[in-house]
């Protein structure tokens, strides 16, 4: 089984956490999508050329780090359950799963491509982004202050899609001022399966900000 992704990617990571949590072992493909000539290898396998991008077998593919995680809920039924399966609580689930990604974790992602001058600085694009993110801080804290994890009492794929843009949010808008989510995101680092993922990514992305910092 081969997952192509990029430690740094928070998509990736979102997905790596889930493969981690029920401790399935996957053959890893690293892409560098900055690298043209990675870039071009990895779109002879998956022209769109997005990350994650997961091979079970040869003949399958399955793309999207969301579905990616259902498929290993549905193929690893004896793994941690990382989505309920009461059809409410699934649900709620897959909200917080989307809420998380396109609000915390896209204008998270914008902030700091602007800030590092991987996209070119957009004024409003900058304030939407800010005004996204302060409002998830604001409702997920307010979640945290009742319950250990994003959608109650256990870790779910809604905690594997929160839990990467915290670190990247840290250098671009932090939550100093929101006491639950400070809190959540100091649990998460001890974690094991986001642990091992931080091992791998923060030593690369500590080079990065080194590099730039010198440029």
């Amino acid at each position: 089984m081969k997952l192509y992704y990029n430690p740094m990617s928070t998509y990736s990571q979102k997905a790596m956490i889930a493969f981690n949590e029920k401790g399935i072992a996957f053959e890893p493909q690293v892409v560098s999508l900055m690298d043209p000539s990675s870039r071009d290898a990895f779109e002879t396998v998956y022209p769109i050329g997005k990350l994650p991008f997961f091979k079970p077998r040869e003949d399958y593919a399955v793309p999207e780090s969301t579905i990616i995680i259902e498929y290993l809920e549905d193929n690893f039924p004896d793994t941690a359950q990382l989505i309920p399966e009461g059809r409410n609580e699934a649900r709620q689930v897959r909200f917080m799963d989307r809420m998380t990604d396109f609000y915390l974790n896209d204008p998270v992602v914008s902030l700091l491509f602007m800030k590092f001058g991987f996209r070119p600085q957009d004024d409003a694009a900058e304030a939407k982004a800010r005004k996204h993110i302060a409002t998830t801080y604001k409702a997920l804290d307010a979640r945290l202050a009742k319950q250990p994890y994003i959608c109650g009492e256990n870790f779910s794929m809604a905690d594997c899609a929160t839990i990467p843009p915290l670190f990247y949010a840290q250098d671009v808008m932090p939550f100093d001022a929101y006491p639950n989510l400070k809190a959540y995101w100091e649990r998460a680092q001890q974690r094991p399966s986001y642990a091992k993922v931080m091992a791998e990514f923060v030593p690369m992305w500590n080079g990065m900000k080194a590099q730039k910092a010198a440029a």
